[in-house]
């Protein structure tokens, strides 16, 4: 899972300077209006990528990590009922 949403976010952010290249470097000689809905396009991207990599697949049991904290674990384990580490 992990890899996968590694090459999804590596192939937005990929696109994303693609279209700043494309829009500054090819499309603004022919027109300026769309070099800049390109670059409106491509700002929206990195947010997104962010929130794609960022997110929490069906296996990722992220709230069962212990967090460090051993009075804190117990407590947490407490309150869900399972049985106290030693």
């Amino acid at each position: 899972m992990l890899a996968r949403r590694r090459r999804v976010y590596f192939a937005m952010m990929g696109t994303c300077v693609g279209l700043f290249v494309l829009a500054w470097g090819v499309v603004r000689i022919w027109s300026i209006p769309a070099a800049v809905a390109m670059c409106v396009v491509a700002m929206v991207i990195p947010p997104v990528a962010a929130m794609v990599a960022n997110r929490r697949g069906p296996d990722d049991r992220w709230w069962d990590d212990p967090s460090g904290d051993p009075q804190s674990d117990d407590w947490w384990d407490e309150l869900d009922g399972k049985k106290r580490r030693q």
